[in-house]
């Protein structure tokens, strides 16, 4: 079985911070709950497997998903409830669970991601991954810090003939925005800095 990691033990200060996504709310910790970069979207129960964290978030009836990043939490609603009501319930409980040094994940989310990193796809082309690699540099350096501080994050799919599959996690997936974002922002950079990009779609929304 894997070691069970946990978030540094201590006083832990959470606030709140609206998202773009009105159904999502990013809780902004003190404490590191994962290396700079990496970041785990959990959207059912189903996927949490892997982190007890998540997992409890989940037995909230009104949590729909769990994004967890370097020093926050975003959590999507399921339900009509007003955030008002559901923050203090929610902020108590990260507490709780941090300060008792409570398991956040048993498997080392950086060592899969990057074990799914080096795993190119079989059918790719040597030019096709040398494109591949500009896009994830910048998405990685342009767009996904801008993403982050929205409660959600950018991950590379794949590219072939032009178009790039994006997946959009935490608040991003299922914001109203999310399409305008994709079309305006994300697909005219990296038709400007690779010039092999025709198109950019993202799993999980419709363009």
């Amino acid at each position: 079985m894997a070691e069970q990691l946990t978030a540094p033990a201590g006083p832990v200060s959470i606030y709140a911070e609206a998202s773009p996504n009105p159904e999502s709310m990013k809780f902004v910790l003190n404490a590191q709950l994962l290396a700079d970069g990496v970041s785990v979207d959990y959207p059912t129960l189903e996927a949490a497997v892997n982190s007890p964290l998540a997992q409890e978030l989940f037995n909230f009836d009104y949590v729909g998903r769990v994004f967890i990043a370097q020093n926050f939490v975003t959590i999507t609603k399921s339900t009509d409830h007003q955030w008002a009501q559901l923050i203090p319930e929610l902020r108590t409980f990260l507490k709780s669970y941090i300060e008792a040094n409570g398991p956040i994940f048993t498997v080392d989310p950086a060592a899969e991601q990057q074990a799914q990193a080096s795993a190119a796809p079989a059918n790719a082309s040597e030019a096709d991954q040398a494109t591949s690699q500009k896009i994830i540099d910048l998405l990685d350096n342009y767009v996904r810090p801008a993403v982050e501080q929205d409660g959600g994050n950018i991950t590379f799919k794949s590219y072939h003939e032009g178009i790039v599959t994006v997946n959009l996690q935490g608040s991003c997936s299922g914001c109203p925005s999310a399409t305008v974002t994709l079309k305006s922002g994300i697909e005219n950079l990296l038709k400007r800095m690779v010039p092999e990009v025709q198109s950019v779609v993202a799993e999980g929304i419709t363009i």
